[in-house]
């Protein structure tokens, strides 16, 4: 039981590794929020006599949170970026229609005219 508690939490530990290598390698990304792996306790539930208790059996990564903290704001020079200082998200449209959400500003006018980002 010991050896699979230890080798839970060199798991939890390698993909918060990845979660952090993330976030460094997408540092100067234009929009880019940082992530942080949430953990939680496994447990086994072990009956006994007169009443149950609770085993803890190691740990686990129970999700990647975003982070929606304010980044620094940049002057870029271009007259069509923009920058959200603040809470908030860019509303966009889709290629295929359907609205998206962003905190990219970096904005460009198309071949027709249009304000489109670069994606």
């Amino acid at each position: 039981m010991s050896f699979q508690t230890g080798l839970s939490g060199l798991n939890a530990a390698s993909k918060n590794l990845d979660v952090i290598g993330h976030n460094i390698a997408n540092a100067n990304t234009v929009g880019m929020k940082a992530g942080r792996a949430e953990f939680w306790e496994m447990v086994a539930s072990s009956t006994i006599a007169g009443g149950g208790y609770n085993d803890g059996i190691g740990v686990e990564v129970a999700t990647t949170a975003q982070l929606f903290t304010q980044g620094t704001i940049n002057p870029t020079g271009y007259d069509l970026d923009l920058a959200i200082n603040g809470n908030g998200f860019f509303v966009v449209s889709n290629s295929d229609g359907t609205t998206g959400y962003t905190r990219n500003g970096e904005l460009k006018l198309d071949d027709l005219g249009n304000i489109i980002t670069n994606a």
